[in-house]
């Protein structure tokens, strides 16, 4: 398994090519690359001409530091044909950066609308029609997160539209600070999805519905609003215990392919100080799943 930080909060601090350096100076030997600027942004086509690539590739080389995983945030299953249509056309960009990168990993989200539940799901299978059989050439696989505020959210619901595709080249991502939206119980899509579970985002979040349901409270009543956090381990309500067993109990923990990313969002004031605190507490996580077994 590759363990890997999350550069995000350090976006507004350090360029693109420092963050190698960044990485291994907190204790990483991998790190993970969500939506940036000058690289993959959100929802917007890639950013990343070949120069950019080598000078990156070098400052890995340098620093001895690899990416685990790459993650794309576009608009691949959007009810809107034409946002659809050029999701695609930057996926296709996206493939050829991680495959000139030498990266076989990458993470997404569905990125559908909850509201138009069978127009976004028909708009995913369309576009992996054209897509599938680009990262299947090329050795890829795509593992994919229910995120809050996507057409699917449930954790079996996400596995059951991933093992529709019928292709052992995408997966499913657990993002541990989004169970409980996913609402189903995390042993139980855990095993579900197996070996096919290839990506994990370690952050923690309060449980919003505790109390009632008023542990948050927005005006008015009745907003169709997710709330989560990114915080670090201990500081929410996540069953970190029964995450890293069950991680153990599927081969997670013991597959080189496997990636487990640090992504906390919440502390960007003390966020190298956090950094090694998610790595030195998920070590000895991993250490006392394993050693259990």
């Amino acid at each position: 398994m590759k363990v890997a930080l999350d550069p995000t909060p350090f976006h507004s601090t350090h360029s693109l090519l420092e963050f190698p350096r960044v990485v291994k100076d907190l204790g990483y030997d991998y790190l993970q690359m969500t939506p940036h600027q000058d690289f993959i942004p959100f929802f917007t086509h890639p950013k990343a001409d070949d120069q950019l690539l080598a000078d990156f590739s070098r400052a890995l080389k340098g620093a001895d530091v690899q990416i685990a995983s790459i993650l794309p945030v576009l608009r691949w299953s959007s009810p809107v044909e034409e946002e659809r249509e050029a999701a695609v056309r930057k996926w296709k960009r996206v493939i050829q950066i991680a495959v000139d990168l030498g990266v076989t990993q990458l993470n997404t989200e569905f990125s559908g609308r909850p509201e138009r539940y069978e127009q976004s799901e028909n708009s995913f299978y369309r576009s992996m029609e054209e897509l599938l059989p680009i990262i299947e050439r090329e050795g890829l696989n795509v593992a994919i997160d229910p995120h809050p505020d996507d057409f699917v959210e449930r954790g079996l619901d996400a596995w059951r539209v991933i093992r529709g595709l019928n292709s052992p080249s995408i997966g499913l991502t657990y993002v541990a600070c989004h169970t409980f939206h996913m609402a189903d119980d995390p042993l139980e899509i855990m095993r579900a999805a197996g070996s096919r579970l290839r990506v994990v985002h370690v952050a923690d979040t309060m449980d919003h519905h505790r109390s009632h349901g008023l542990r948050y409270i927005t005006n008015p009543p009745g907003n169709p609003v997710r709330v989560h956090q990114h915080l670090k381990i201990g500081d929410g309500d996540v069953n970190w215990d029964e995450f890293f067993s069950g991680l153990a109990e599927i081969g997670f923990l013991d597959n080189p392919d496997t990636v487990m990313v640090s992504s906390v969002f919440a502390e960007n004031e003390n966020a190298p100080e956090v950094s090694r605190y998610q790595l030195e507490t998920m070590q000895e996580k991993i250490n006392e799943a394993t050693s259990e077994r």
